[in-house]
């Protein structure tokens, strides 16, 4: 999609302002245009490229063509210079239409909204910026307005001026923001800015910052949306968000890529509104709480997997339009699914019909590519130095969570944010003004976009995906931190994941790599995730990540499983591998559903289907995620036989869990206890049910007054191979095994 934008010769005899015009050079177009007091008299002038005859409505007063162009004009005396008027034209061909001048509209977009965006203080300027249609004066049309301060002269161009940027030149108006009100331009009409450099006066075709729906990539045209008319459901889920003590409450979130979740038979995407149905329910029937979708945010390059985003303010259009995103997430609350959005406002692609470069400058982005680029992700960073570039991006962050219910953000790459060099050689980074590495733009804009999130969305929760060991990051602003309700606990991902693809002969030399994460379990909010990243670019599916032949395989990842959803903080698992999927995540397709044909991998689906229910039902497991009066070590010392036992508590509630990390029966294993009494196994991912060879604890186990682990109390139990148990004090006389046990 090219501008048609022609260019004509300068005719020396012309007023130098219509020849700006003609050429569409004109900085104010509006002075030129529409109705004005020239010399006592009422003058009106049109530019109406390819019209022969042009008269004025009401009145049928005719307008004459400046010689040798295509403006005309009119002297007229019915006629007040804030009066409203059509334009009549006739074209060559005979082709004839009425349309309402733009030109004799005033400005539209009230000076102290322009003054908060100057301030990067504006909290729904996406109610201003944008394409947005309106009724003026009984005159119904579409207010386009952008954000260009260094351009020269932006357009408005699509189908509807034959994409030339002569016909619709924007007014100019504060803080470098341009707006028209074109008239009769409704829902579904296809536009972008035409954009001249105020300099080279070399023209791009931009597309909308602030746009809330975009064409099906490739095609990158913004298009003009109504109001939103969706009727939600979901009034009482959103009043229990803002009055949830969401710290307490069992979280066990579902990573999904709606492209490659599930697929026709013909390899074509799901729509939203089929995703509302088949996604839910598939997350409802195994047991999570959230839902958390790789961005949905518009994005032109599939490989991307959303990450490179060139609109921020539009769900992607390959799976429907707003309001059927709208449905997906009202589906989600009526059964009582949460969903979180991954948002990244880190970095934009270097696309020339997005951000980049956007009024010819370097206006979101910093000029200085070690400031402003992304070497690895070949991508360019925000300046969040720059009121107007925050106010965009907290913005979005406001929108996405208010005008589409989303329960929270994940943020993305937020180390890149925190540290100026991040991924960089020595001599390719600027320290900041106190010669240190850290981002102090950055730093800011996260605590702002957590401080105005919180206020304006109670209860929103918005995750930091950090990897480094950056203080803070879950500390409230006014104490020193970032602000973020959570963050990914990428340390413990790690670690764990490193010594699962041990051998298990070898991982008594490893074992500190378990028990490390203890010491600064609790220093954050923590999120424990197995995302989409490790199961991508040669790092092998979870289930071929475990060590050992097939059966051992399954047992491992049951085992690994069994030790998330005991241990302390919220859980995330991406999709895929909550069944075992073999092959590594591949975007362009389905995941490979047909493997739930197959026993071993019906055995994966259950165990996580049943250690989300018990996670969510047994507050011990839950409610202190974030604090250490939650967890108690009973072991954390047995190196030799890889064998962790801790227990998870609430109040006077407690369960005790003992993993086994190697392929060897423990019988008889003892350990201390601080509380005589009776103990029932309620959960072995070595059961049968799960694919296991069913060693365990059926029945009830009596505590013995033998001192074991500096405890008056000790219990002997059989820790089946690479597996985990759980276990509760009980009632013996209310006690009934759980079918889950080995028996």
């Amino acid at each position: 999609m090219k501008s048609t934008t022609p260019k004509h010769p300068t005719n020396p005899s012309l007023e130098p302002a219509l020849q700006k015009i003609i050429d569409a050079r004109h900085h104010d177009p509006f002075s030129v245009l529409g109705a004005h007091q020239h010399e006592g008299e009422r003058i009106v002038r049109a530019f109406l490229p390819m019209a022969e005859s042009v008269t004025i409505l009401p009145g049928d007063i005719p307008m004459q063509r400046v010689e040798g162009t295509d403006i005309f004009t009119a002297t007229v005396t019915s006629l007040n210079l804030s009066d409203h008027y059509q334009l009549h034209w006739i074209d060559k061909n005979g082709n004839q239409g009425n349309r309402w001048d733009p030109y004799c509209f005033q400005p539209i977009i009230e000076d102290f909204d322009l003054y908060l965006f100057g301030q990067g203080k504006h909290w729904h300027i996406y109610n201003i910026l944008g394409a947005h249609i309106k009724t003026i004066d009984s005159v119904s049309g579409t207010v386009f307005s952008v954000w260009a301060p260094n351009a020269g002269r932006v357009s408005v161009v699509g189908d509807f001026n034959q994409w030339d940027g002569r016909c619709h030149p924007m007014r100019y108006r504060n803080n470098g923001v341009w707006e028209i009100f074109i008239p009769d331009l409704g829902h579904g009409t296809i536009y972008k800015y035409e954009v001249m450099n105020r300099d080279s006066l070399e023209i791009q075709l931009k597309t909308d910052p602030y746009g809330q729906r975009f064409q099906i990539p490739p095609e990158t045209a913004s298009i003009v949306m109504q109001p939103s008319t969706f009727e939600w459901t979901d009034r009482n889920w959103m009043e229990q968000m803002t009055a949830s003590n969401w710290q307490h409450h069992p979280m066990s979130i579902y990573e999904v890529h709606l492209g490659s979740w599930r697929r026709t038979e013909n390899n074509e995407f799901l729509s939203y509104r089929e995703l509302a149905t088949q996604l839910v329910n598939y997350v409802k029937d195994m047991g999570y709480t959230h839902i958390e979708l790789l961005p949905v945010t518009e994005h032109p390059y599939d490989p991307s997997w959303g990450y490179q985003v060139t609109g921020f303010y539009a769900p992607t259009s390959r799976f429907g339009d707003p309001d059927d995103f709208r449905y997906l997430v009202n589906c989600c609350h009526q059964a009582g699914i949460g969903i979180i959005l991954d948002w990244v406002p880190a970095h934009f692609p270097k696309d020339a019909h997005a951000l980049a470069r956007f009024d010819g400058t370097a206006l979101y982005e910093h000029q200085d590519p070690r400031k402003g680029e992304h070497r690895d992700w070949g991508t360019l960073i925000f300046n969040y130095d720059r009121n107007e570039v925050k106010n965009f991006l907290l913005a979005s962050a406001i929108y996405w969570l208010q005008e589409f219910h989303i329960d929270g953000l994940r943020v993305d790459a937020v180390a890149s944010m925190l540290y100026l060099d991040y991924s960089r050689e020595a001599h390719d980074w600027i320290p900041n003004e106190h010669g240190g590495n850290e981002n102090l733009g950055a730093i800011t804009f996260l605590r702002d976009m957590n401080h105005v999130t919180q206020s304006e969305i109670p209860g929103s929760l918005i995750i930091a995906e950090e990897s480094t060991a950056w203080p803070g990051v879950t500390l409230p602003p006014d104490a020193g931190g970032l602000g973020f309700t959570m963050k990914w606990n990428m340390g413990w991902m790690h670690d764990t994941l490193k010594y699962m693809q041990e051998d298990p002969v070898h991982r008594s030399y490893h074992h500190s790599s378990l028990s490390f994460g203890l010491l600064y379990a609790f220093t954050e909010n923590f999120v424990l995730p197995f995302s989409h990243d490790e199961v991508v670019h040669g790092k092998g599916s979870m289930i071929n990540k475990m060590p050992g032949d097939d059966w051992q395989k399954f047992a491992n990842l049951r085992l690994l499983y069994t030790y998330m959803f005991t241990y302390p903080g919220k859980k995330l698992l991406f999709m895929g591998c909550d069944f075992a999927q073999r092959e590594e995540w591949n975007h362009k397709n389905s995941l490979d559903w047909y493997l739930l044909q197959y026993a071993p991998h019906q055995g994966i689906s259950q165990l996580v289907t049943d250690l989300n229910l018990l996670y969510k039902s047994t507050t011990a497991l839950h409610y202190h995620d974030f604090e250490p009066e939650g967890f108690e070590w009973i072991n954390c010392d047995d190196s030799s036989q890889s064998v962790l036992a801790y227990m998870r508590k609430y109040n006077q509630k407690k369960v005790v869990i003992l993993l086994n990390f190697t392929p060897v029966p423990r019988e008889n294993y003892r350990i201390g206890v601080s509380t005589a009494g009776t103990f029932e196994e309620i959960f072995n991912s070595d059961s049968s049910l799960f694919g296991g060879s069913n060693v365990g604890n059926p029945g009830l186990r009596q505590t013995e007054t033998l001192p074991w682990m500096g405890h008056d109390h000790s219990i002997s139990l059989n820790l089946p191979p690479l597996a985990g148990i759980i276990l509760k004090l009980t009632d013996a006389a209310t006690s009934n095994t759980s079918a889950k046990t080995a028996t």
